[in-house]
């Protein structure tokens, strides 16, 4: 089970990878456009419809799709200072803790989440740009991800609890 939830960690962390990618295209393509524009007015379209839009939702895309595979990958910040001059033992229990808090936290937040993608469905949501985007699209790729990274605690915590020790430090974070 480990090794198939890991494996959708990579997954969604290189689908974040590649929004931005596509974000960096997007962006330049706009970019071409506009200095084409200057030097052949008329040639080509001077815009991309709701190519602010698109780039916003995909970037919300892949930051919360990221998520797990960061904090699986010990990518996420922490301040180790008063931690690592713990006994290994209270560092155990605080990570214990910590992932518990983190974990209903997360869990809160996805339910709410989820709660806003049935009424952007319900209600029938559009984004405002110039080609309308049904909300719930991007809303649905953000709840997955805030899920996925209650999963990605939750299975950081059951590491925690079977090697019995902390798991979330390295000597090269403080």
């Amino acid at each position: 089970m480990s090794r198939v939830l890991q494996k959708t960690y990579d997954i969604c962390g290189m689908l974040a990878g590649l929004l931005i990618l596509v974000i960096c295209v997007l962006v330049s393509a706009q970019i071409l456009l506009n200095a084409a524009g200057r030097v052949l007015p008329g040639a080509l379209p001077s815009t991309i419809p709701s190519y602010a839009d698109f780039a916003g939702f995909m970037l919300a895309g892949a930051t919360f799709l990221a998520l797990a595979h960061t904090l699986r990958a010990g990518g996420h910040i922490r301040v180790n200072l008063v931690t690592a001059r713990l006994p290994d033992r209270a560092q155990f229990y605080l990570e214990a803790a910590v992932l518990l808090i983190a974990a209903a936290l997360v869990a809160f937040a996805a339910w709410f989440m989820v709660g806003l993608v049935i009424e952007s469905i319900h209600y029938g949501d559009v984004s405002n740009g110039i080609i309308p985007v049904p909300l719930w699209i991007p809303q649905t790729i953000t709840a997955f991800g805030m899920g996925l990274l209650g999963v990605a605690i939750l299975h950081t915590l059951v590491d925690l609890l079977s090697v019995g020790r902390p798991v979330l430090t390295t000597p090269d974070e403080v």
